[in-house]
């Protein structure tokens, strides 16, 4: 699903130059998720969670991160607009997918670090947040370098700022907030599964 999807949008990319630096990163990912499925395969929720997350990605990729039409595409189909609702002055594509990391990603990395490195629940849960919170800052680092090192329009297009000073620090705040809900989301489901192992 996630090929069928890739390359339907890797079709004529608004900016192509950016297009192909985006997926620099999908595509060492997808390789890094086949060779990880070979001998530690994840489960299929968390596949889903990655194809979802994924798409996102591809999605600003082919708008850049700046230009997804999300409130036009709202106001034409169900007559609401975000961006008037919200007050936006900006396009909040960036800060959904940066918040989507966090939330959707947690699980698959949990897992990948979980059976690589064999460890207690509240570790692999302590570690994987750890984990997510430093490629947060890892990939805002490597969006800086790339746009003093592409410059021009290539360099703004691929880091997105949109005029905001604070753009990284709000980018990855949102990946932090969107990683403590899926750790939350996760001591729930472990306290459930406690309860019912409990019960019977």
């Amino acid at each position: 699903m996630f090929g069928a999807a890739w390359l339907a949008l890797a079709w004529r990319p608004l900016y192509p130059q950016d297009w192909a630096l985006e997926n620099v990163l999908s595509l060492f990912t997808a390789w890094w998720l086949l060779r990880l499925h070979r001998h530690s395969p994840l489960s299929d929720v968390a596949y889903i969670l990655l194809l979802l997350f994924g798409l996102a990605h591809e999605l600003g990729a082919h708008f850049t991160y700046a230009e997804v039409p999300y409130d036009a595409w709202s106001r034409r189909l169900l007559h609401f607009s975000p961006d008037a609702f919200f007050g936006f002055s900006r396009n909040e594509y960036d800060r959904l997918v940066h918040f989507s990391f966090g939330l959707l990603c947690f699980r698959p990395m949990r897992e990948a670090l979980t059976a690589s490195l064999p460890q207690s629940r509240s570790v692999a849960l302590a570690l994987t947040a750890a984990v997510m919170v430093a490629i947060s800052a890892l990939y805002e680092l490597l969006e800086w370098a790339a746009a003093l090192l592409f410059g021009g329009d290539l360099g703004v297009a691929y880091l997105g700022t949109q005029g905001d000073l604070w753009d990284a620090q709000k980018d990855m705040a949102l990946a932090l907030l969107g990683t403590l809900i899926a750790l939350a989301c996760s001591l729930v489901a472990a306290r459930y599964d406690r309860a019912s192992r409990l019960s019977t």
